[in-house]
């Protein structure tokens, strides 16, 4: 698994990060096909594709995941449910979703999203983990609306 940011994914293809950025579905499919392995072209709006083509989107992730070292916790969270047997394809897209809400939930609790840091992040880990399971809903959990 390959889990590129847009100006690492334009070194491995070969191009710049404006050309990723123009053309992301495009790009994070050809790395896929090409490297025979899923993908996760991390974004405001994260990509996720399998070599076949199949691509999941995860729309709209917190501003709060722009820090140092959440890269690092979207990793060992994806690790983690690879390690519990998930294919790589959902790990991944199970990861960036509760990777995602964690982020959202940390921004709340921090009251600004520029105030986060990667180990706030990890805080909300096991919240986002019963949310993603059908647990308490963001609103039950006090994380406001959203997912």
């Amino acid at each position: 698994m390959l889990t590129p940011h847009a100006g690492e994914l334009a070194r491995l293809l070969g191009c710049d990060s404006a050309e990723i950025e123009r053309r992301r579905l495009h790009h994070v499919r050809s790395a896929a096909q090409q490297s025979g392995a899923v993908v996760l072209l991390k974004g405001d709006d994260t990509l996720i594709a399998r070599p076949d083509g199949l691509v999941a989107v995860s729309p709209g992730a917190s501003p709060a995941l722009a820090t140092a070292g959440t890269g690092d916790v979207l990793t060992g969270v994806i690790a983690a449910l690879l390690a519990q047997g998930l294919d790589a394809f959902a790990a991944a897209a199970a990861g960036v979703w509760m990777h995602a809400h964690a982020g959202r939930r940390a921004a709340l609790r921090v009251g600004a999203p520029e105030g986060v840091i990667a180990s706030d992040v990890i805080a909300e880990l096991p919240a986002a983990r019963t949310a993603a399971a059908g647990g308490a809903s963001d609103r039950e959990a006090g994380a406001g609306s959203g997912g």
